[in-house]
C-alpha cells in the first residue's frame, strides 16, 4: 500500500554534510521524494510538531536544537513508507541503533540523531499538514 510520511533531516545532519547520503538511502529503497524544503523553523512550528513532548523535561533542549539551524523537511512516498523509513532510520538512541541504519551508521548522539520520521498513519497526516499544508 503506497503511503506518505514526513521526514526531517535534522540540523546536525545538515551541518555534517549528510543530506545527500541520507536522501540517497531513501531513493535506493525506491521511496519517492514528493516535496522537499530546507528551512530554519521557529519555536511555534517546533511546539506544534512535538506537541506531545512540550511539557516534558527534555523538551526545551530539543526545541533549542531543532530551531538552531537549517533542516531539510521532505515528504516520502512508497509502499509502506512509514514503516520502511522508521526501520531505515534505526533506533532513536544511536548507541543501540543497528548497523546498516541511518542512525546506526552515521549518528553520534541520542539527542542529535540526524532524522525524524512519522511513527504512524495518524502522525504522518498531522505532521504532513503542519509542514506541507499545500499537499492536502
Amino acid at each position: 500500500m503506497s503511503e506518505r510520511t514526513l521526514v526531517l533531516i535534522k540540523p546536525d545532519a545538515v551541518s555534517r554534510g549528510l543530506v545527500g547520503e541520507i536522501l540517497s538511502r531513501y531513493e535506493r529503497k525506491n521511496l519517492t521524494i514528493v516535496a522537499m524544503e530546507q528551512r530554519t523553523i521557529d519555536s511555534a512550528l517546533a511546539d506544534a510538531h512535538y506537541a506531545e513532548h512540550v511539557e516534558k523535561p527534555f523538551y526545551p533542549g530539543l526545541r533549542d536544537f531543532i530551531t538552531s539551524a537549517p533542516l531539510v523537511a521532505l515528504v516520502l512516498e512508497g509502499d509502506q513508507a512509514i514503516d520502511v523509513v522508521r526501520k531505515m532510520n534505526g533506533a532513536t538512541d544511536s548507541r543501540v541503533a543497528d548497523p546498516g541504519t541511518i542512525r546506526g551508521d552515521l549518528s553520534i548522539s541520542k539527542s542529535e540523531n540526524l532524522v525524524h520520521a512519522s511513527d504512524s498513519t495518524e502522525s504522518a497526516k498531522r505532521e504532513l499538514a503542519l509542514w506541507f499544508p499545500e499537499l492536502d
